[in-house]
Order: C-alpha cells, then sequence, then structure tokens
C-alpha cells in the first residue's frame, strides 16, 4: 500500500539537506526522505532555512541560532538577524549592526547603521549617510563614499554615486562608471542593469552583453535568464537569443534544470527546451534543490520531484 503524501501548512526549500515546514503551530526539519530530523521546540515562534550549520530562531521579537541537532546554541537576544554567510552574521543589537561568529561572540562590534552579509571577504556597511566595506577584522576596506553599496559578487559590488549605478573592485577601484539608472549583482560573468526604462546585459568589461531591450530581466542561472517583453516572460541566454519565446504570465529563474512558470493563473515547471514537465495546477512554488521544490495546492504546501511524484511519509517499516 502507497504511504501517504506530505501535508503543511507551510514549507521551505531545502538548505544543507533539510527543509523547514509548519504543522499548525510547530516548526520541524525534514530531510529529503520526508523524515522529521528535528522537532523545534514549540517555545519558538519562527525558525529559517540552515546555513553554514545554523538556523535563524525567534522569540516574540528576538532572534538567536540554533545548531543541526535543534539545540539553541546563540540565545534570542537581538533584535534583527541575518544567515550566516563566510563564517559570520550581521545582527542588530540597539539601533546599531555588528558581526557576531557561529558561537555567538562578537567578531566586529555593533556600530554601523545598516550592514550586509560578508561576501567574498568584505561587506558593505553604513556609517552616517554613506557606505563602504569593512573586511573580517571590521577594519575599512574600502572608505565610505557611496550612496548605496551592494555585496561583492564575481570580484565586483553594485555602487551608486551622484544618483547612478556602477560597479567598484576589492580594491575599491570603479570598474564600471556609476551611468546606470538600475544595476543587479554579476552573475554567469554577466549582470543586469537599466537605462532609462530597458534592462540589459553588461559584461565586467562594463561593455554590453546584450543591448538594453526588455521591461525587466533577472540575474542569469544556469546558462538563461528570465525577462520580460511587454507583458509575457521568456528565457534569453548569454548571447541575446531568446532560448525560450515570452509566453508566460511569470516566469523564475532555473534551478537543478527546471523553471516555475506560470500559465492560466496556474503554476507548473517546464525544462531548458521550454517543455512542460510540470503541469500547471499550484497557487505558488519554491525553486528546485536537493532534488524538491515545495509548491502549494489550494491550502496545503507539498514537496515535488522533477518527475512530477510528490514526498511521501516514510513508511513505518523503512530503514
Amino acid at each position: 500500500m502507497a504511504s501517504s503524501i506530505l501535508q503543511f501548512d507551510r514549507a521551505s526549500n531545502f538548505s544543507e539537506g533539510l527543509a523547514v515546514v509548519q504543522t499548525s503551530d510547530r516548526y520541524f526539519y525534514i530531510d529529503p526522505t520526508g523524515k522529521t530530523v528535528i522537532a523545534v521546540d514549540p517555545s519558538f515562534d519562527g525558525v529559517s532555512p540552515f546555513s553554514e550549520g545554523r538556523a535563524i530562531a525567534r522569540v516574540n521579537d528576538y532572534y538567536g541560532y540554533l545548531d543541526r541537532t535543534g539545540a539553541v546554541v546563540i540565545d534570542p537576544q537581538y533584535l534583527g538577524v541575518n544567515s550566516f554567510a563566510d563564517g559570520l552574521a550581521v545582527v542588530r543589537n540597539g539601533n546599531r549592526y555588528g558581526y557576531i561568529n557561529l558561537d555567538g561572540e562578537w567578531a566586529i562590534e555593533p556600530q554601523f547603521f545598516l550592514a550586509s552579509d560578508f561576501s567574498e571577504g568584505l561587506a558593505a556597511v553604513k556609517i552616517d549617510e554613506q557606505y563602504g566595506y569593512v573586511n573580517r577584522l571590521g577594519e575599512w576596506a574600502i572608505a565610505p563614499q557611496f550612496t548605496d553599496a551592494w555585496s561583492f559578487s564575481e570580484s565586483l559590488a553594485v555602487i551608486r554615486a551622484a544618483g547612478k549605478w556602477g560597479y567598484v573592485d576589492r580594491m575599491g577601484k570603479v570598474a564600471i562608471a556609476p551611468q546606470f539608472d538600475g544595476a543587479f549583482d554579476f552573475s554567469e560573468t554577466l549582470a543586469r542593469v537599466r537605462k532609462e526604462s530597458k534592462w540589459g546585459y553588461i559584461r565586467q568589461s562594463g561593455e554590453w552583453a546584450i543591448a538594453p531591450q526588455f521591461d525587466f530581466a533577472s540575474d542569469f542561472s544556469e546558462g538563461l535568464a528570465v525577462v520580460l517583453v511587454g507583458t509575457t516572460w521568456g528565457y534569453t541566454n548569454s548571447a541575446g537569443e531568446m532560448a525560450i519565446v515570452p509566453k508566460f504570465e511569470f516566469a523564475s529563474d532555473f534551478s537543478e534544470g527546471l523553471a516555475a512558470v506560470q500559465v492560466a493563473g496556474k503554476i507548473g515547471f517546464i525544462n531548458k527546451m521550454g517543455e512542460v514537465v510540470i503541469e500547471p495546477q499550484f497557487q505558488k512554488t519554491g525553486s528546485f534543490s536537493g532534488g524538491w521544490a515545495w509548491v502549494q495546492l489550494e491550502d496545503q504546501f507539498r514537496y515535488i520531484a522533477p518527475n512530477g511524484e510528490f514526498l511521501r511519509a516514510v513508511r513505518p517499516d523503512s530503514p
């Protein structure tokens, strides 16, 4: 006899081999077989997926962290926190932000008005009205001078100066002069940028790889990028060729070879040939991670495999 399909009130993408699910007022972490690995203490009001072996846990208005056994390793005490990245996490203490290590010790004392995750050894932080970058010791690597600044990706970071967006390298040198009306991180060697109302893609040299022509665009993922043409979404390749013609009401990035798309108000999944592999039938979906994607069917959440099969409960006699 087949085991029952697992259903939840909420679900998350798999991360580091586990996914957060909610049933009634309780949170659990399950593995890709559907087995409950951690039953979260019911006193917690919310938890996050794992990142670098730590998960955010909330009690009332305070945040701390759990380890992979479900034990509290950093007591809920902060007014805001981020997931760990590069071994450090942004936390808010009072009205200032700093960074703690995996043991909860201060790596960089709270002193910033805003702070971003570490990436490629640096983090964008705000002092007074300007952004700069600090290293893991809390030393200024790039002095505050920008009106906005983002995390590094592929050795460049988005910055804003004089009302325009450009890119800086890890030495603080402006690599691509601020000239765009919108800009995002580099991904797979290309970055989406906006000139007036149209989006295109540039190389790290600053040259256009795909001229601005789209009404919106996403980052490249697995060789393709979602783009909006008029009112429909499709996919372009890095040469600017439409790999999948715009025909969807909405579309998401590819992950593990599949992407969620919306047709007639319902969401399903396509492959990189643009072929529907899981029929549109869901209200919401996540992206594939660890071989599964969460999907919302009516008021319940399930996990679906690339072949369209749902995750089922582990049988009592299963190992």
